[in-house]
């Protein structure tokens, strides 16, 4: 399996072009790759998640969806996005289409095409026919090159009330699939399981303690309320980076957590950032990050 494994992944190198090596220069800022390197290829994909490697990363972010079948698939949307997937035969996709991933089993979902067509926010992107993998293939591939145990997985569960059984598991029976996975690859000491659903954090935190949390936000009320209203202080912070500030990073900091906002793909905002004190920055532009990293040594 492991010469399989080889092979594929040699030839997905040669068509993304693969320079990751193990003695890179490691950044005193940890950044995390966005769905791979959202900003240089196709997002939550295997040649994303080569490519963020390429530029340092040691932490690559990814979300999760689930199959009619129950294999956990790598995607943000619980669908096909219009936007930059194709369906199975190579047509567009329509705008109120709703092709729900939980509806299809992982045989079918695998024959989309969600590479060549390029997301048009992201013109860097380089264009390569890929599918949705499934986190099992993620770990399997990214271990080819991995072969040190060097990376790392910040793992988001993509739920909400709203759409509970119809595009996704329950919380509970969702974390069960995500943690038993985990498990039988013994993952479960490079992971962070990341969530804007509360219900989701606080089952991890009451049925698998030793499971690093991290609590994503994006509205504006104050971190106190919302680690309040969570119940716990989970290990990592997460909001949106325009509401940080200095005080703020400081404040959330003293209270025992780290602070990783995401999504910052401005240099000069990484730059701020990291003179403000955070721990890491989550961005779609590694290679940017590389730049802000550095000129903050």
């Amino acid at each position: 399996m492991k010469n399989i494994l080889r092979k594929n992944w040699l030839i997905l190198c040669f068509l993304v072009g693969c320079t990751y090596q193990h003695d890179e220069k490691s950044i005193a800022v940890e950044v995390q790759g966005h769905r791979g390197a959202r900003g240089l290829a196709p997002e939550n994909s295997l040649p994303a998640f080569v490519k963020a490697l390429e530029f340092g990363v040691k932490t690559l972010e990814l979300d999760l969806a689930v199959s009619k079948d129950s294999q956990l698939v790598v995607s943000h949307e619980p669908y096909f996005s219009h936007v930059f997937c194709l369906d199975s035969v190579g047509n567009e996709i329509p705008e109120d289409s709703v092709i729900n991933l939980y509806e299809l089993n992982y045989a079918d979902i695998k024959k989309c095409d969600c590479g060549s067509k390029v997301n048009p926010t992201y013109p860097s992107q380089t264009p390569v026919s890929t599918h949705k993998p499934t986190l099992q293939e993620v770990f399997d591939s990214i271990s080819v090159l991995d072969t040190l145990d060097l990376i790392s997985y910040n793992i988001e569960l993509k739920t909400k009330k709203e759409t509970d059984s119809v595009f996704h598991p329950i919380p509970e029976v969702f974390s069960e699939l995500v943690y038993q996975l985990l498990k039988d690859n013994a993952m479960l000491s490079r992971i962070t399981i990341q969530s804007f659903d509360f219900r989701t954090l606080q089952y991890f935190n009451g049925t698998y303690p030793e499971v690093p949390l991290v609590l994503l936000i994006e509205n504006d009320l104050s971190w106190k309320t919302n680690v309040d209203s969570l119940g716990f202080v989970p290990e990592v912070y997460s909001p949106y980076y325009r509401l940080l500030s200095q005080k703020i990073i400081g404040e959330i900091r003293s209270a025992g957590m780290k602070v990783i906002p995401w999504t910052v793909n401005e240099v000069t905002d990484m730059e701020q950032l990291i003179e403000w004190g955070v721990d890491g920055i989550i961005t779609d532009y590694p290679d940017r990050a590389q730049i802000a990293t550095k000129s903050n040594e």
